[in-house]
Formats: C-alpha cells, structure tokens, sequence
C-alpha cells in the first residue's frame, strides 16, 4: 500500500546576523543553512497494517507524513501510495487517503461540528445514502452524538478530536496518516481513540501510520514500528523484537522495613557484594527501597539472592518501560 524509496527532505533557512546592520547585510549576502529533515528513508507498508512511526521531536516524522499526503515536495527519493504519486497531488489520491495533525483543526471553528461533515460530503462528492451509514457508524463508535450541532469551539479538546477522526475518515479513505492523535488529550480519551482506531482498523482494513509521543498508544495499536531519528531511520521491524533487543532487563525494587535507624542514615544496610553482582543500586530518599537492573535470564537468580539475604517485605519485577529502551536506542545514535 505504502512504497517509500531513499525519501530525503532538505529545508534550506536563512542565517539572519544580529541587529540592524545584520538585516542590512543580508540585503547583499545571505548564509543559508541545510538542515536534512528526512535522509534516504525507505520502507514498505501492506495494505491494512498498524505501523507506529516513532522518532524525538525534530526527528522528521511530521515532515515524512507531509510528503507522503503531496503536502510538501521531496528534495529527492520516490513514495507511492496505493500506486499514486503524492507529488502529483491528484484528486483520485486525494480521496483515497487522509490526514489528522493532532495539533491543527480542519473543522470550522464557529460552526457545529455537523456543519463541516456537509461540507466534506459535498467535497468529496459522497452519495447521501453512503455519507449516511458513514458517518452514523462514526458518530455512534466515538459516542458523540449529543455533540453534533455544538460549535466546534464549545467542544472538549477530547471531543474536539473524536469530530477530527470523523472529519478524516467520513469518505472512507484506504489510508490513514495520524500525526499526535492523542496530544493533549486526558487518560479516558486516550483510551477512547485508541479503542476507536483499533476496532475501526480491524473492521475496515485501512492502512494507518500513526505518529505518537505516549507510548501506550504504540504498544496497544501497532505490532510493527518504524524508528527514525534526526532524519534517517535507525529501526524498522517488530515492537516486541525491540523491546527485547533494548529491554532485555528487569528492574527489581525490593523493600526493607525492618532495618535498624543507624543502618538506614548510613545506607550500608544491603551488602556491598550486591553492587558488584547485581550492578547499578539505587537507593531511595527513604533509605529503604533499592532498584537493580539485571539481565532478564539472571531475574530468578538475583531475586532468590535477594531473599536470602535478609526478611524482604516487598520485592517487585518490573519490565524496563519502552520510553526508556526508545531513549536508549536515540542515545546510541548520537
């Protein structure tokens, strides 16, 4: 569905000198610098996948959605969507495709949100009867419809979305382009796109790229993900492979509570061959709970070391959070 080959966006800015002589010079000799939003990427994505398009801000992810929806030109490389060219920016991928940027509306802000559904029904020249079954399937998965005819601008930004994702999907497009689709959103929103985008997925086939800063999104919507960073892709492939591959650690946070006063000033209540055998440990501000990171095969060894130590009140194993295996594969690209 989506073929995207050696794509590269250079973005060439003007270095303006300080203060007026500054402008003035600029007026005969201008220093511009290039900056590589995207370099050389390249992937493939079939027809109804879920991929998660991850990447620090800057990282180029918002401009690779711009060239691929024909609203930005690549410097060089080539993309193809259901066989168009973006570029081209024909009318026939116009409709066949959509995209949401979670931080720009599309709907007309003094109108109900009703109002704009018309509207694109008429742009996208849809029969009623099909516009219809559209949109009360939309409306009755996001459970808005007592907020059709509120002005746009009187919506929760939670509501505000959910009339957003009705906007880009009302025409039954093939392919979806999700740019922060939960930003800014609270907890139950969240949960209420993403149980949306899931479903609406599944049920129609729709292919969806979908950018994201909140894990959660990532690890409950897509299998596979696309890591990029300042501008050229660093990893393409399963999430779980990823998370195994930078994440093949555990934290283990144990609890003492029956230590002596003195013991807990000091900090020396643990043994010191705990440091060495288990790595990194961490003391808290209360002096009793302590975190080591080890190797995911070495978790029942180090826990029943743990427990023969001394009485444990409290010992929990955790996964290491994926922001902090992402944070560690950007860091290794510096």
């Amino acid at each position: 569905m989506i073929e995207v080959r050696n794509l590269t966006r250079v973005f060439r800015t003007y270095k303006k000198q300080p203060g007026f002589w500054g402008g003035v010079k600029g007026l005969f000799h201008r220093e511009f610098e290039e900056t590589a939003a995207a370099k050389d990427i390249s992937f493939d994505i079939a027809e109804g996948e879920f991929v998660g398009f991850l990447g620090p801000n800057g990282a180029g992810k918002t401009t690779t959605l711009k060239m691929l929806s024909g609203l930005i030109y690549p410097t060089s490389g080539t993309a193809r969507v259901a066989g168009f060219d973006p570029t081209q920016r024909e009318n026939a991928y116009r409709r066949i495709f959509a995209l949401v940027l979670g931080q720009k509306n599309q709907l007309w802000w003094d109108l109900p949100a009703i109002e704009s559904f018309n509207l694109l029904r008429a742009i996208y020249g849809i029969p009623a009867a099909e516009f219809k079954t559209s949109l009360d399937e939309l409306v009755s998965l996001l459970g808005v419809e007592k907020k059709l005819n509120v002005m746009v601008r009187e919506l929760s930004l939670g509501e505000r979305m959910k009339m957003e994702l009705i906007a880009a999907l009302v025409h039954r497009p093939r392919v979806l382009f999700l740019d922060e689709p939960t930003i800014g959103l609270d907890v139950v929103s969240q949960r209420a796109v993403r149980q949306f985008l899931r479903d609406y997925n599944r049920k129609h086939r729709v292919t969806i790229l979908l950018t994201s800063h909140y894990m959660a999104d990532i690890k409950e919507l897509c299998e596979r993900v696309i890591v990029i960073h300042r501008g050229a892709k660093i990893y393409d492939g399963a999430l779980a492979q990823l998370e195994n591959a930078g994440g093949a650690r555990k934290k283990i946070i144990t609890f003492e509570p029956a230590l002596a006063a003195a013991d807990r000033q000091q900090g020396d209540a643990f043994p010191e061959t705990w440091k060495s055998a288990f790595g990194t440990t961490v003391r808290s501000d209360d002096g009793n709970k302590f975190t080591v990171t080890v190797a995911g095969d070495n978790v029942v060894a180090v826990s029943q070391e743990i427990l023969s130590t001394g009485p444990v009140a409290d010992i929990t194993i955790e996964e290491v959070p994926l922001e902090d295996v992402i944070a560690e594969l950007f860091s290794s690209q510096k």
